[in-house]
């Protein structure tokens, strides 16, 4: 399989991309394009889909999957949910609401790269169980029902401008900016790119890889938490079976960015990029009162088009296991 290298521009493909969706919306509906209101519905509907595409991605990054994505937000979000409607507002209960979901996210991230790292299981079996174990463990103790009505300290996060910009889109940005010092200028990043190219040739340089993949994979989780955390805020309830079309969505953004699904390279500039088209190109289509079902084959298309254009082929996710 030809892999992607450094040499391929993705940020050039993406924003040039970019630039014939806004030519063809400002033709097609120029007055409601480029109105502020929609893209304030932008810059609120992104955040949550961007923080899962980048939870997917670091994994990808090793040349993993994590499936278990949107089982873990949600879990994670119905025991948050379950502290907030259980403990009266103040500073405390919302700080015992984190912790409660911090600590479920640890847990489950650790079991991922334990599963994966040390027993060997392929990601995409492990990830594939854990999501079902947990989706059914979450239904049953919620009884498939909703958590809802929390108190003003979780609304407030979605309810919230700063200089006509929604708060989540600061959250996003401080994520990315998180994500991108991590893994373009720590060690951690180096090891997960190394052992994304080549993970036998790591361990043999004396990189510990399975503290790193059990650590990516804590870091995925706790990036749910984040999408639990804006879930909860623009939603007001918390249940098993929210934001699952959002899976294969992050997959796709992923790639889409310039993951290499076969893991080594990747940047968070591209993924930005490219979450930008997306939300970008639905925003329009949904003003022009094109299907959802359109909107999504279009974005299959997309991605289909943006991996000939670039001459990659789609990944054997089988070879997951092999490392």
């Amino acid at each position: 399989m030809k892999s992607i290298n450094v040499k391929d521009n993705v940020e050039l493909y993406l924003v040039v991309l970019l630039l014939v969706v806004m030519l063809v919306f400002s033709a097609q509906i120029p007055g409601v394009f480029w109105s502020a209101s929609n893209f304030q519905s932008i810059a609120s509907q992104m955040p949550v889909l961007g923080v899962l595409a980048f939870a997917m991605a670091i994994t990808m990054l090793t040349g993993g999957i994590n499936l278990s994505i949107i089982a873990t937000t949600n879990c994670c979000a119905l025991v948050m949910a379950w502290v907030a409607t259980h403990f009266a507002p103040s500073p405390g209960s919302a700080l015992l609401m984190l912790l409660a979901g911090i600590g479920m996210a640890c847990v489950i991230g650790t079991v991922n790269g334990m599963l994966i790292a040390v027993i060997r299981v392929s990601p995409i079996l492990a990830t594939l169980g854990m999501m079902t174990l947990l989706k059914g463990i979450t239904i049953l103790l919620s009884k498939g029902s909703s958590i809802a009505n929390f108190p003003a300290y979780i609304l407030w996060l979605n309810n919230t401008n700063w200089l006509g910009v929604p708060l989540p889109l600061y959250l996003f940005i401080a994520v990315a900016l998180g994500l991108w010092v991590v893994l373009e200028r720590s060690p951690l990043g180096r090891r997960i790119y190394l052992i994304g190219s080549n993970q036998r040739a790591a361990h043999y340089s004396g990189i510990n890889t399975p503290r790193t993949l059990v650590g990516v994979y804590i870091i995925s989780s706790l990036l749910c938490v984040v999408a639990a955390l804006l879930m909860m805020s623009k939603l007001n309830s918390a249940k098993a079976a929210y934001g699952e079309s959002y899976l294969l969505t992050s997959i796709l953004a992923a790639v889409l960015g310039g993951i290499n699904p076969d893991g080594g390279f990747g940047r968070i500039i591209g993924m930005v990029l490219a979450l930008i088209l997306l939300q970008m190109l639905e925003s329009g289509l949904n003003i022009m009162g094109v299907s959802s079902y359109i909107t999504m084959a279009l974005w299959g298309c997309l991605l289909l088009a943006f991996l000939a254009l670039k001459g990659v082929r789609m990944p054997f996710w089988g070879r997951l296991g092999d490392r």
